[in-house]
């Protein structure tokens, strides 16, 4: 089984992966899944084609990174970026984007960027994506504006064991557009 867990920059995916990958190892009872950071793959090896120096950020190369995944099936890949692999669940993580904006503004990042990355929450922009490409019945939805990394981490691990279902829309945040 793979399960991609993805959303906007600051909804909580590599804090609540972090927890999910220590309760994977230590807890028999659930899947043996490897956790991958895709993130730091496309780092560590370089898979980007260039620098956007105006947004500070690499452009993937989605081929290379594919290509790097096959074989790892039975894993949590964890990024904004893995509902564009095959997976055969796929968790978005939201956040209420005045929250995501302050968040991303705590860790450093630019107003532009944190104001872009909220505006893009709002508009479900990796919702409608991973709803595209996987279709509803395979995307879990998961708000995390309220949600400490404990619970989001516990809900991440209903739907790894199955015992949450897909849920997609059920989110709103267009009003922040307003």
């Amino acid at each position: 089984m793979r399960v991609a867990v993805t959303g906007t920059p600051g909804t909580g995916k590599t804090t609540a992966t972090d927890l999910l990958e220590s309760r994977l190892a230590e807890d028999d009872s659930l899947p043996d899944l490897e956790v991958i950071h895709l993130n730091r793959v496309l780092e560590d090896e370089e898979l980007y084609t260039e620098v956007d120096a105006d947004r500070e950020s690499k452009i993937a190369d989605l081929d290379a990174l594919a290509d790097w995944l096959e074989g790892r099936d039975e894993a949590v890949i964890e990024s904004h970026l893995a509902h564009h692999f095959e997976a055969d669940r796929v968790v978005v993580l939201r956040c209420a984007p005045g929250t995501l904006e302050e968040r991303l503004l705590e860790r450093g990042e630019t107003e532009a960027k944190a104001r872009e990355n909220a505006e893009s929450e709002a508009l479900d922009v990796i919702l409608s994506e991973a709803v595209d490409r996987h279709g509803l019945e395979s995307v879990y939805e998961i708000d995390t504006t309220d949600r400490d990394p404990a619970g989001v981490a516990d809900a991440l691990e209903a739907v790894v064991t199955g015992d949450r279902e897909p849920s997609a829309g059920e989110v709103d945040f267009v009003g922040y557009l307003g």
